[in-house]
């Protein structure tokens, strides 16, 4: 049973797509202090079922009329990644509150805008690294900044397996389709390379920086093979740390993700599952101080709930803001363009700060 705080933040999301379908009207309907308002979609024979099944009497097929709903606090965009920037940017200039999956946007230029945006209006901007609210990945981060000591290596994947698409038609809820949803012009699946590294690799650098601060410069490598592709980065971090990073889609087995962090006062270890799983990362500490191994329990693996209630605990109560804010969703959009550059410069490094346009 899931109890609701007296006062919850009314949400509006807009998509009704896989990801809401997946995770976002399920994590709204669960979290502890996020009323599901409203729901939003041009397929109105999607929107009516979605609507129906999660007890949401406020449907829209107008994003502009949701964004005029004076009682709507918030909106969760859900959508294409092309849509990501200019919704949330029509969402700011009405005065709601902003969570946006991942990316942010497909540019440079336009994230920096919603940089600008989120300063000038003061509202809160959240985007979807839920891997932030993964209880594993947390201690992780509490162990490096307390114990560790000076951080010297960080090598961390990120590897979706043959297997996946498998065991998430499994576990996931059936996921509904129309055909009138409105797509991405021309194919942007088409080009796997941008594509995967708009959808996985945002992830691979925002968990990093999360950990262990600013990713200073990289230098790349993608190599590619019938269906897989690879990409090999070496990063320069902040404070001198050196890092080994390896994004691979598919490789032929299960999931495979995690890091090993290395410093001068301990070490940690991690092994992080398929999202859809909703188990929390598995990690193991080592101190030396305390020349002991320890990992935590970490039992609430619904990051995509978890990451909602810290969404509305920043508005509502004026929480730190632990979930990826504008300025994260830039520096993830230079990372991914800044291993497209080098990649295609033969593996010149490339400093993220000097990086301009998208993928």
């Amino acid at each position: 049973m899931h109890i609701k705080e007296k006062r919850c933040l009314r949400l509006g999301i807009l998509g009704c797509g896989m990801i809401c379908q997946a995770a976002h009207f399920e994590s709204a309907l669960k979290a502890r202090n996020v009323e599901l308002y409203a729901i939003c979609d041009v397929a109105e024979d999607l929107l009516d079922k979605m609507a129906g099944m999660y007890g949401c009497s406020k449907r829209y097929t107008s994003y502009k009329e949701m964004l005029e709903d004076k009682e709507i606090e918030a909106v969760l965009i859900g959508i294409g990644d092309q849509f990501h920037a200019s919704c949330a940017r029509q969402a700011l200039l009405a005065g709601k509150h902003v969570f946006v999956e991942k990316p942010m946007g497909v540019t440079v230029e336009e994230c920096q805008e919603m940089e600008r945006l989120v300063e000038e209006t003061g509202l809160t901007l959240q985007v979807g690294f839920m891997k932030r609210f993964d209880e594993g990945i947390q201690f992780s981060r509490r162990f490096i900044r307390e114990e560790i000591g000076e951080v010297l290596t960080v090598k961390a994947w990120y590897c979706d397996g043959t297997s996946r698409y498998k065991l998430t038609d499994n576990v996931q809820p059936y996921i509904f389709t129309s055909p009138h949803s409105r797509r991405p012009e021309g194919n942007p699946k088409g080009n796997r390379e941008n594509y995967y590294l708009l959808g996985h690799s945002s992830h691979l650098f925002d968990t990093v920086r999360y950990l262990l601060g600013e990713i200073i410069s990289v230098e790349a490598r993608l190599v590619h093979k019938e269906d897989m592709y690879s990409w090999i980065i070496l990063a320069e971090l902040a404070g001198g740390t050196a890092g080994m990073l390896d994004l691979t889609v598919a490789v032929r087995r299960d999931w495979y993700e995690g890091f090993e962090v290395f410093g001068t006062k301990g070490s940690v270890i991690a092994k992080t599952l398929n999202p859809w799983l909703f188990q929390s990362t598995e990690a193991e500490a080592y101190s030396l101080e305390r020349d002991e191994y320890f990992r935590p329990m970490a039992a609430d693996g619904h990051f995509y709930r978890r990451q909602l209630e810290g969404f509305a605990d920043v508005i509502l109560k004026g929480a730190s803001q632990n979930g990826a804010d504008a300025a994260d969703g830039t520096a993830a959009m230079r990372a991914m363009k800044a291993v497209y550059d080098s990649v295609h410069q033969d593996g010149r490094k490339i400093y993220l700060k000097d990086v301009r346009g998208g993928l």
